[in-house]
């Protein structure tokens, strides 16, 4: 136990303290925690890529809108009510399966048998038809009607990011993880997870260009979608494996985690319904701003990734596997940007530099990176004099593609563990379902806020081309992000002095633990 005190005080230097800054003795807790993350995320990009590439190719990028708005919000809120009320039920390791279980059962389910039978299913490409001719304004609405299959593997897509990232890991990993020790996990965590996206990318590539490509006597895309549905439900499954193991060998050991705190919080616990969990959001500014940097976040790049997507549609005109191949190498490049800007940078800001620095970063960057973006799509005729004899439509797509992949990757090293920070000195029960309101309705109504806005102007202008109302939403864009950087200002007011108080008594408590065993 000495060693354990001498580890604890000790300062990590040199390369050490810039590429793994953990003591060995913390290795239980740290890399099982980290795999969890790592299929979750796993999951997370294989629908994500699907779910773009089903809708975009059956209904344009317009769609993308309707569908946040009027079909993931209310089933995120749907999320949140069930989740109180089973959270009063269950214990937080049951919940866990409990959540991720019909997410695995679905996908298993459309892979196998709803997309081989979704001519029968969804109503005729005629009748769709002769419906948007008489109601053009409702063409979105129509969209999703006419491929509700799709759309529901869209929404659950969705759900999965805000409910199992966002939630069940991100509790989790509070729970279990000390303030002290944030500062080197956290970072640390968004880098060894996503390299699940090279892996995830590289599969989607693989089943969409180099098995279809050899595949005769078949649809090739029906066989890939089977291969990558087949994964998911594996990697629905490895979690709940790793997650049973910690809680039989890791949290049974005062050393990685002490349980006491818990108890007597659940004793005290007051069960709260959505109401009272809303009020409780209310009433604490600091999760009011939470939401703020959420909402930030989710609106402005809905906005730019509805234009991109529509484009990306239109260079690949159908082609699902070509689509989803360019997401897998998407979803490479993320991954690749995020491990070098998470590794190399992320975790050494956020163990060097204050929090309002490493917070401060996302929405400068986005704010400046999608200028950029928008200065391209408004201005396209002057953009395209200084691009003489490219495609306007393949650099509009691979330039949204760019700014969307570097923005992700900033979001996942810096963006996300600062937002998890925030909540650590906050007292338990406005981490457990005042987080869970805060990250699923607050994430959702990033996503809606941008979908509002495209799908409201859909409908007044009676148009699914998402190009005449980009002047719109570029000054919307502007003044989304300047309202994001001073929430991140706020919070910091509010939380950076609990931060370091809380840092400090843990480490007190540790280094007297220590002395006793």
């Amino acid at each position: 136990m000495a060693d354990q005190k001498s580890d604890l005080l000790q300062e990590f230097t040199g390369l050490r303290a810039l590429l793994w800054p953990i003591h060995t003795f913390e290795l239980k807790k740290f890399i099982p925690t980290a795999l969890i993350m790592w299929c979750i995320l796993f999951n997370y990009t294989v629908m994500r890529d699907l779910k773009d590439t089903l809708v975009v190719n059956a209904a344009g990028g317009n769609v993308i809108s309707f569908l946040k708005l009027y079909c993931v919000t209310p089933a995120a809120i749907l999320f949140v009510i069930a989740y109180a009320k089973l959270s009063n039920i269950f214990s937080s390791e049951k919940l866990f399966y409990i959540i991720i279980t019909p997410f695995v059962l679905f996908y298993g389910l459309f892979g196998f048998v709803l997309y081989p039978n979704v001519e029968l299913l969804h109503p005729s490409a005629q009748s769709l038809e002769q419906l948007h001719a008489a109601y053009p304004r409702l063409s979105g609405f129509i969209d999703i009607y006419g491929h509700w299959t799709y759309a529901l593997f869209y929404v659950l897509a969705e759900i999965w990011g805000s409910a199992m990232v966002a939630l069940m890991f991100w509790q989790f990993a509070n729970k279990i993880t000390r303030v002290h020790e944030s500062k080197r996990f956290y970072g640390l965590f968004g880098v060894i997870a996503n390299t699940s996206l090279i892996i995830s990318g590289q599969a989607l590539v693989f089943f969409s260009t180099g098995l279809a490509q050899n595949l005769t006597g078949v649809d090739p895309w029906t066989h890939s979608l089977k291969w990558l549905c087949g994964m998911i439900v594996v990697m629905g499954v490895l979690p709940m494996l790793i997650y049973r193991w910690m809680h039989t060998n890791v949290l049974t050991d005062p050393k990685y985690y002490d349980a006491t705190e818990e108890k007597a919080q659940k004793k005290k616990k007051q069960k709260l319904g959505l109401i009272e969990s809303a009020k409780l959001i209310f009433a604490s500014k600091e999760l009011g701003y939470i939401a703020l940097l959420l909402m930030g976040y989710g609106i402005t790049v809905n906005l730019v990734e509805v234009q991109f997507k529509s484009q990306l549609g239109l260079y690949f005109k159908g082609d699902c596997n070509g689509y989803t191949a360019f997401m897998g190498r998407y979803s490479q490049l993320t991954g690749i940007l995020t491990i070098i800007f998470g590794w190399l940078i992320g975790a050494n800001v956020l163990s060097r530099m204050s929090w309002l620095f490493s917070a401060i970063v996302t929405p400068l960057f986005i704010l400046c990176a999608g200028g950029i973006f928008f200065f391209f799509i408004v201005g396209r005729d002057m953009a395209m004099k200084l691009l003489v004899g490219m495609d306007p439509i393949m650099v509009a797509a691979f330039l949204g593609a760019a700014l969307v992949i570097m923005s992700k990757s900033v979001k996942y090293s810096l963006f996300d563990p600062t937002k998890e920070m925030a909540y650590l000195p906050l007292d338990p029960e406005l981490k457990g379902k005042g987080k869970a309101a805060v990250d699923v309705i607050g994430g959702r109504a990033g996503k809606a806020g941008g979908a509002l806005i495209q799908s409201t102007m859909a409908i007044l202008l009676a148009s699914k081309d998402v190009l005449l109302y980009a002047p719109y939403t570029a000054v919307i864009f502007v003044v989304v992000c300047g309202a994001w950087l001073l929430a991140v200002k706020g919070l910091d007011g509010s939380i950076k002095g609990a931060i370091k108080r809380k840092e400090v008594e843990e480490m007190q408590r540790e280094v007297e633990a220590s002395d006793k065993r």
